[in-house]
């Protein structure tokens, strides 16, 4: 067992105290252990084994069958769609049957509030995809003015945190919400308000910034593979670099799919001298992570401890998301029993979430729909107050 420091902040005082979370070393510096199959039977068994392998960094072979997994890999999680072709019907039997079993979240609202009668409702948000569209330009996914007010308006009064692939640095700036908490780097980077209201599980620490970085040592070695990879990938049309602090994002959203081998082979060239660090991969991106077991379900634990709630009956976590890094959030609320996790989505999907979304723009409503189910069991709902669809 080790100890972690973890360093909560008066930001009105400027004192600093920190205390100890013990952990296992093992557990947390070890690579991630293949991930059991899940059920559902939307993912083809194929494509399941090439992103576990993809992730556990399990491809063996030399640098040229290590290339071509990740490229099939690549193919597999983003595939090209032909977006005027109808759906076969097929993919119409498989999306009836998903939506029966995830349903909308905005027409199971009710049973969702009735669940969460008698208990703190705490928010989890993915960033890209969640709150933001996916665009072809990272730096510019910007949030809509409606859905900034429907996250500002959620916080207050609820616990409400981004949990995003993105650096802290980079999510506040697309945010600009102060009374958040935000995690960034998938988790990796963890901080809190530095303004709001102060929640009644956290009346010992008020206002204070909470900072958890279980992957600080690893920032030289992120630093100095973030420019290999710059040099590398230059000659590649479209490809992005994006520095998260703990973690690396290579883009290939905008990079030809005949490039795509160029692509992969340029990063397995950089990575192969650094064995502490693995590939993972999301939405037209590669993500260059640490080797330490945390994630966003571990981000997810570590907040709901740090408000009081690690082993409380009286909490209900509801996270909402799009990408497979969500997945970890999801079967952390599966495995604990409490709250629902929201997948994002147009497309049936394998995921432990219990409902769905479409869009974005439902996320937004969504949020506001939480506002005013709390306002009406309150007795507080009226004209001046009502958030839904302003």
């Amino acid at each position: 067992m080790t100890n972690q420091n973890v360093v909560l902040s008066d930001v009105k005082s400027g004192i600093g105290m920190s205390i100890k979370l013990a952990v296992s070393s093992s557990a947390l510096f070890s690579p991630a252990a293949p991930k059991p199959p899940a059920g559902g039977g939307y993912v083809p068994i194929s494509r399941k084994n090439l992103l576990k392998k993809l992730e556990t960094g399990a491809v063996g072979g030399g640098g040229g069958a290590k290339v071509n997994a990740w490229v099939d890999s690549m193919r597999a999680s983003s595939p090209t769609r032909n977006k005027s072709a109808p759906p076969s019907l097929s993919e119409s039997d498989d999306n009836n049957s998903w939506i029966v079993q995830h349903p909308s979240a905005l027409g199971k609202f009710d049973d969702i509030m009735e669940a969460s009668k008698g208990k703190q409702i705490v928010i989890f948000l993915d960033y890209d995809g969640t709150l933001s569209p996916i665009v072809e330009d990272p730096d510019r996914a910007f949030m809509t003015n409606e859905m900034r007010a429907a996250v500002r308006d959620v916080a207050k009064y609820f616990p409400t945190a981004i949990v995003s692939g993105r650096c802290n640095a980079k999510v506040c700036s697309f945010v600009r919400l102060s009374e958040l908490y935000y995690a960034g780097s998938h988790g990796m980077d963890i901080k809190g308000p530095a303004k709001g209201r102060k929640y009644k599980k956290v009346k010992a620490t008020g206002n204070q910034a909470v900072l958890f970085q279980p992957a600080k040592d690893f920032l030289p070695v992120m630093d100095e593979v973030y420019k290999a990879l710059l040099e590398k990938t230059k000659s590649t049309p479209g490809a992005k670099v994006e520095n998260n602090k703990f973690c690396l994002s290579v883009h290939f959203r905008c990079v030809d799919e005949k490039r795509w081998t160029d692509l992969a082979e340029q990063v397995r060239s950089v990575l192969k001298d650094y064995p502490k660090l693995r590939l993972t991969q999301g939405r037209k991106v590669l993500e260059v992570r640490p080797t330490i077991k945390w994630d966003k379900g571990k981000a997810l634990e570590f907040l709901l401890e740090s408000l009081g709630y690690a082993s409380s009956n009286d909490v209900f976590p509801v996270y909402i998301g799009d990408d497979r890094t969500d997945e970890d959030a999801f079967k952390v609320l599966r495995k604990r029993g409490q709250g629902f996790g929201i997948l994002v989505s147009k497309v049936s999907k394998e995921t432990d979430a219990s409902y769905s979304l479409q869009e974005p723009s439902e996320a937004s409503t969504q949020l506001c729909s939480f506002c005013d189910g709390w306002l009406l069991g309150n007795g507080l709902y009226g004209e001046d107050n009502r958030t839904t669809n302003r």
